[in-house]
């Protein structure tokens, strides 16, 4: 059994009580975008593994009708391994994910990972017609320059602040200029990406400035939050009619998720706080 604090953060251990947390989140009109916990796998095997729970909770996910997606880590499924492990496990992931009509998240890692987790995207976003998306980094210099590239290809952009320690050569490193860089990034999204931008904050004044760019260019966009942080917000959002999704993850190795998601943002140690203190 998960820990009370935990409990806020993640969904559980397994995929039923993970399927579960989505139904909950759709009876308030929030979508779920499930991930099953791990990263970073060096052995084929605990890749291939982890690709064949993906494709179970896909089905699952389908049986019990429930309106969610998945998203899945390249480290995970077989990038640590090779870039044709990689491919070749997000293929069968894909693959099963167009058998039920399910969307593909490709969550972005640190910057090593970007090239490869970019042209993935690309071959199966053409591939598949807009049924896979990519997140994007504000925070790395590179990015305005991606989003270039990706505009026109088909497929969802998911825009976030960014969490890893990248190199000041190539990142920026203060906070300022990372909110600068998103709300640059986030209004070319808009021109640009017309019902193909997923705004990935829990910053009030982004999701303003989200509502400001929809109204000045007409363009249809969602908001996706973690599960745990701001689900008053996320509630609300979708009673306005905002297309809201919470990320939800589970499995057993919830103690590195837990603590990279307090050590990234002081503000989530607060909720962290908040949590254990029943407020």
């Amino acid at each position: 059994m998960l820990p009370p604090i935990v409990r806020r953060f993640v969904a559980g251990t397994d995929a039923p009580a993970a399927i579960e947390h989505v139904r909950q989140c759709n009876t308030d009109g929030i979508g779920g975008i499930v991930n099953l916990l791990g990263e970073h796998y060096e052995h084929r095997a605990s890749a291939d593994a982890d690709v064949r729970l993906y494709q179970d909770l896909i089905r699952a996910m389908d049986d019990a009708g429930v309106n969610g997606c998945i998203s899945v880590k390249p480290s995970q499924i077989g990038l640590g391994v090779s870039r044709e492990a990689f491919e070749e496990n997000l293929s069968m992931v894909i693959e099963t994910a167009q058998e039920h009509d399910r969307f593909v998240w490709i969550d972005m890692e640190d910057h090593t990972t970007t090239d490869a987790t970019l042209d993935a995207f690309e071959t199966h976003a053409k591939a598949t017609d807009d049924a896979v998306g990519v997140c994007v980094q504000a925070n790395l210099k590179r990015t305005a320059e991606d989003l270039e590239r990706l505009a026109a290809i088909p497929g969802k952009i998911r825009l976030v602040k960014g969490a890893y320690d990248e190199p000041p050569s190539i990142a920026y490193t203060s906070r300022a200029a990372v909110d600068d860089a998103y709300r640059e990034l986030l209004e070319f999204g808009f021109r640009e990406f017309d019902g193909r931008i997923a705004v990935g904050s829990h910053d009030p004044a982004v999701i303003s400035l989200a509502a400001d760019l929809h109204a000045e260019y007409g363009t249809e966009y969602e908001v996706q939050m973690l599960m745990g942080v701001r689900e008053d917000a996320q509630r609300e959002l979708a009673a306005a009619g905002v297309p809201t999704y919470q990320y939800i993850p589970y499995g057993k190795k919830w103690l590195s998720y837990l603590y990279r998601r307090i050590r990234e943002r002081r503000s989530n140690a607060l909720f962290a706080l908040r949590a254990v203190l029943g407020r």
